[in-house]
């Protein structure tokens, strides 16, 4: 592939920091894993911030200091990746689908959310999709109203602001900080790259103390502690997991916070560039088109008319040495995720969307000229492209 759908900027300065934490002998949580949760908090204005392995453990440590469990009910878009859904699972609750707004916004509808709502709803799962924050003002009020909790999965979304309606006390808030939770991947793909990798932040210090005790076992010291001689006994004192980040994580993720905004205001850029040149373009239409500013730009998402045959094209996009992938397969729709739900949910927008969406390449390291390549590529496929019925069956899941 000449051309990626993600890459990671990575360089000398990752390398040599990751080396220092080898040569250090020091992997597990320690010191860096504090500097890079302290940064991070301090960063996007959250009072507490805990490192670790993943965005998956994330949320299910989120859900479970939120005291979610069997019976309860979470609302969750099936517009997302699986995870999002497997930590609602992890905690033996249910997950209830939202259907997202539209075609034009792949965020999860309010209406839908508002009327799915039950005495057993205990929290929602927000996904902020592609890097736009979802209607927080709305969800927050609902989640007043009706006393349950929110989630943030802002894997898409780190370094977002949210723009909200007039007068809303959320504007310029950072989209994971905004619920009562939120959540970030440092996966391979994203904005932030670490690998591996996910933060909880949250400005509640029982949440904060809940999950740092559920990172590690339940444990109330870290063999950091010990290994310094801070501590020589500890106690558990809830059921905790093996959750638990590294080092080298952490010192890759100090290096990547600092580079964030710039990658960001280049992703942005890209993004401008190529609703310049898709703009007219017929077949084709561009989802959150009407926003730009508030967007972390995880993702550069089009929406293709139902008579485009969309594997053909993604084959002919592939053979010209342009990858593309799709987000998502929706998630209700997994044989495993079928045995926990319950009917089958009336999702029209999600399944609209899933089978007309393709995502082209995006990553800070393309230029302009590269998307001009992409854009005349795109069109010379479209030009050949027989206007047929997307087949079925081309619903590969995309860990993109």
């Amino acid at each position: 592939m000449k051309y990626l759908v993600s890459d990671a900027d990575l360089g000398e300065a990752e390398a040599q920091a990751a080396a220092d934490v080898v040569r250090g002998k020091w992997l597990s949580v320690g010191p860096r894993s504090a500097a890079f949760e302290e940064a991070f908090a301090d960063k996007f204005g959250a009072e507490h911030a805990v490192l670790v392995s993943n965005c998956t453990a994330a949320l299910h440590l989120a859900l479970l200091a939120l005291d979610v469990g069997p019976g309860d009910e979470v609302l969750v878009p099936s517009f997302t990746f699986v995870a999002s859904v497997n930590a609602v699972l992890y905690c033996g609750a249910t997950p209830v689908f939202v259907d997202i707004a539209s075609a034009d916004d792949l965020n999860l509808g309010v209406a839908d959310l508002e009327a799915k709502i039950t005495p057993r709803t205990k929290a929602a799962v927000v996904v902020h999709m592609a890097g736009y924050p979802c209607d927080m003002d709305a969800v927050m009020a609902l989640a007043d109203k009706h006393d349950f909790a929110v989630v943030e999965d802002a894997c898409h979304a780190i370094g977002a602001a949210y723009q909200g309606r007039e007068g809303s006390p959320y504007t310029g808030k950072h989209a994971g900080t905004i619920g009562h939770v939120g959540c970030f991947s440092f996966f391979a793909n994203k904005n932030l790259v670490t690998g591996e990798g996910g933060m909880v932040v949250t400005d509640d210090e029982q949440i904060a103390q809940r999950v740092r005790l559920g990172r590690s076992h339940g444990m109330t010291k870290t063999s950091w502690d010990k290994a310094t001689g801070r501590a020589s006994q500890y106690d558990v004192v809830q059921t905790g997991f093996n959750y638990r980040a590294t080092e080298i994580t952490a010192a890759i993720g100090l290096i990547q916070l600092e580079k964030l905004d710039t990658n960001n205001a280049k992703r942005h850029d890209l993004v401008a560039h190529y609703r310049k040149r898709l703009a007219e373009l017929p077949g084709v239409t561009i989802p959150f088109a009407d926003r730009l500013e508030d967007s972390a730009h995880h993702v550069m998402a089009v929406m293709l008319d139902a008579s485009i045959d969309r594997q053909a094209l993604r084959d002919a996009l592939q053979d010209a040495g342009v990858q593309t992938t799709f987000h998502y397969p929706p998630v209700h729709e997994f044989t495993h995720i079928r045995a926990h739900v319950r009917g089958t949910p009336n999702l029209p927008h999600t399944m609209d969307a899933a089978a007309r969406e393709v995502t082209l390449p995006l990553h800070p390291l393309l230029t302009t000229d590269d998307i001009n390549a992409i854009c005349d590529t795109l069109i010379a496929c479209l030009d050949t492209q027989k206007t047929t019925t997307p087949a079925e069956g081309n619903q590969e899941p995309s860990r993109v």
